[in-house]
Formats: C-alpha cells, sequence, structure tokens
C-alpha cells in the first residue's frame, strides 16, 4: 500500500500531537468497554480495507519471548493487526537483541513498510534510526518500554513503571505497619537492564525505600525470565541466608523463579511466612500465587496494546491527531484485606490514593 503521510505532513503531525496525557485522570481505560471500542474501529476501517485488497503494512519489533507477559503482548498485537483486519503484519522477534531490534527496524524501513511498531529493549541510542524512519515518511508508534534519546516517533502507548515502583514501595511500608514489622531486608530481582520499566520500577520503589531507611541488601539483573529469577535467587539465598525478610521481583516469571529457589533452600514465602514477596505484571499465573498467598503483592503492568495501536493508525489513516502519550489504568493486586488502599505522590507530582485489589478466582482467571 502506498503511504498516504509524507515526510512533511509526519513532522507538522508530531508537532501538533506533542500534548500528552498528563495524569491518571487522563490516561486510557483498560475496561472492556474501551478495548471493545477500539476493537470495533479497528475491524470496520480493517475490513474495507480487506475487502479492497489494499492491506496495510506494519512492521512490528517486538522485544522477544521472555514471559508470560510478553506472549501476551505479541498475541495483542498480531491479533490487531491480522489480514482479517486490514493489515500486512511483518513481525521480529528480537530475543532481547538491541542490535537485532535495530536493523529490524531498518529492514522495515528498506520494505516500504506504512507503519512501525517498536517496543524498545532498552531506552536509548534510537535517535539516528528514528531519523531515518523520518526521513522515509513512516510513521513510528512506541509501545510498552519507553524511548529517552529520541521523540521522532508519533504516539507512545504503555504503563508508567515508576508508579509502578512508587505503589509497590507505599504498599510494602503500610503492609509492614499494618504487620507490626518493624525491620525490613529487602532483595531486588531486577528486569533487563537499561529497559525503562527496569528504570522506572527501581528508581520508584528505591525512592521509598531510601525516604523509610530500608535496607536493600541487593539487586541484580533477572533478565525478567523464570531462570534469571531463579539463578539470581538461588546466589541470594546463599549470599544472604538468614538476612531477608523481603524479596522484590520486576515481573511474575522472575518471581516463579525466585519462589523455586526458595522452596529448594527451605525460606517460605508469601502471607505471614518468613519472606514478604512482591511481584509486577499480573498475569493469570502470577495472580493464581496472590490468591494462593504465595506472592504477597503484584502489580499490573497491562499488556493487551494491540487494539490501541491499530486505533492509533486508524487515526492517522483518517488524518486525525494522535495523543502523543496513552498510559494504561492498571490496578493493583494483594492476597489479604488487611489494607484496602494506598496514598503515594505520583511521578506526575500527584497525591493520588489508589484501591488494593484482593484476588479471588474471577480476578485471576480473568487476566491475561
Amino acid at each position: 500500500m502506498k503511504k498516504r503521510i509524507v515526510a512533511g505532513m509526519l513532522v507538522s503531525l508530531m508537532a501538533a500531537s506533542m500534548v500528552a496525557c498528563g495524569g491518571a485522570s487522563d490516561t486510557a481505560s483498560t475496561d472492556t468497554s474501551s478495548d471493545t471500542a477500539a476493537a470495533e474501529t479497528t475491524e470496520d476501517a480493517g475490513g474495507d480495507a480487506a475487502a479492497s485488497g489494499d492491506l496495510i503494512t506494519v512492521g512490528f519489533a517486538q522485544v522477544g519471548h521472555e514471559s508470560d507477559w510478553r506472549t501476551a503482548s505479541t498475541n495483542s498485537v498480531q491479533a490487531a493487526f491480522s489480514e482479517e483486519n486490514g493489515y500486512d503484519l511483518q513481525f521480529v522477534d528480537c530475543d532481547n537483541d538491541s542490535a537485532t531490534q535495530i536493523e529490524a527496524v531498518r529492514q522495515f524501513i528498506q520494505d516500504d513498510v506504512d507503519y512501525i511498531v517498536i517496543d524498545p529493549i532498552v531506552s536509548t541510542g534510537w535517535d539516528t534510526v528514528l531519523t531515518e524512519c523520518e526521513d522515509a515518511g513512516i510513521p513510528v508508534i512506541v509501545i510498552d518500554r519507553t524511548i529517552d534519546d529520541s521523540d521522532k516517533y508519533v504516539s507512545w502507548v504503555g504503563s508508567e513503571f515508576m508508579n509502578e515502583g512508587l505503589a509497590a514501595g507505599t504498599w510494602l511500608k503500610d503492609y509492614a505497619e499494618a504487620k507490626g514489622i518493624s525491620d525490613l531486608n529487602i532483595l531486588v530481582i531486577e528486569g533487563s537492564n537499561g529497559s525503562s520499566a527496569q528504570i522506572g520500577r527501581t528508581d520508584g520503589f528505591k525512592k521509598i525505600a531510601d525516604a523509610e531507611g530500608w535496607t536493600i541488601l541487593d539487586s541484580q539483573d533477572g533478565d525478567f525470565t523464570q531462570d534469571g529469577g531463579q539463578q539470581v535467587m538461588e546466589s541470594y539465598c546463599k549470599s544472604y541466608e538468614g538476612k531477608f525478610n523481603v524479596v522484590v521481583c520486576q515481573n511474575d516469571n522472575e518471581a516463579f523463579g525466585a519462589m523455586d529457589a526458595m522452596k529448594a533452600a527451605g525460606v517460605s514465602y508469601g502471607v505471614d511466612k518468613d519472606v514478604i514477596l512482591i511481584s509486577f505484571d499480573a498475569c493469570k499465573a502470577g495472580l493464581e500465587y496472590v490468591e494462593s498467598g504465595d506472592i504477597n503483592a503484584d502489580f499490573m503492568c497491562y499488556p493487551l496494546q494491540g487494539e490501541y495501536c491499530a486505533d492509533i493508525v486508524q487515526q492517522l489513516e483518517s488524518g486525525a491527531t494522535v495523543a502523543k502519550q496513552t498510559f494504561m489504568t492498571e490496578p493493583w493486586y494483594v492476597a489479604e484485606d488487611i489494607l484496602s488502599s494506598i496514598t503515594y505522590t505520583n511521578n506526575a507530582g500527584e497525591e493520588v490514593t489508589e484501591d488494593l485489589v484482593v484476588v479471588t478466582d474471577a480476578a485471576s482467571q480473568a487476566s491475561y
């Protein structure tokens, strides 16, 4: 399909769309009504294109396949940009290799696709290749993780990772107070080093830890994988035996690996056990462990962003201006009803009070 947006028009569009969604009240919702509306818009517009045989070509450079979250993200984009919906999707699994991801984007440019979707492995090193996209007149949509060294993309859709870290730290503060735990000695299993998810969750949690005077014994990269989480936790169990009572894993798969390692080492975890276990993502398996009390709290990162991306493409196709940023609205899940909500100052400098959701079987089965 011939591009309908030339480089000069793209520059004007990007300048017009610099106003971002600001606070929580402006964020995109994960309610089914919002998702259904986005899906209907995509299907209606896509059906016309498919019927005419004039498919919109989209290149998607995905991080890899390291976690349940990533699988759900990939499936969401593939479903939204299906041929049935009027798209020809070129998908590249970059296997967590930044050089491969840059090469994939350059191949998309060479193939003259209409749009490019990127979930950036790391947050820097993007300005040159995004300039090449801009020069080629190809709009770029960024999802999930952020790009920090360039603004040459039309829109970003994802989560506020700093708020996830701040919320996790605030929950731990309030939870420890409610349980009468005064001494917190914490081990952190971080995500892939240099990714915006790792940076935001680390910085947000550390801000609360520093303010409260907690001891973070160690913080190491588990690469967002179950094997990585297990290996780091095995090392922790040997090096810090009997010295820790909190483990923070920056995604569910790392938590699953950490649980295996602690179980093998004879360390109990979860509700009223030796170790408070905190996780992020809130995939179905993760919430099942919250429901059983093995994970104390799990902070959702919503992966089903494909329909939002397709809606952005359809807005661009119609010549509309799109928002520069769209934040997902995400709940925080807990195993106990000891706290009903948390209050903290978010990354936008706003004091927010957010409900905590005690996981039921219905909640875990409804997750991705």
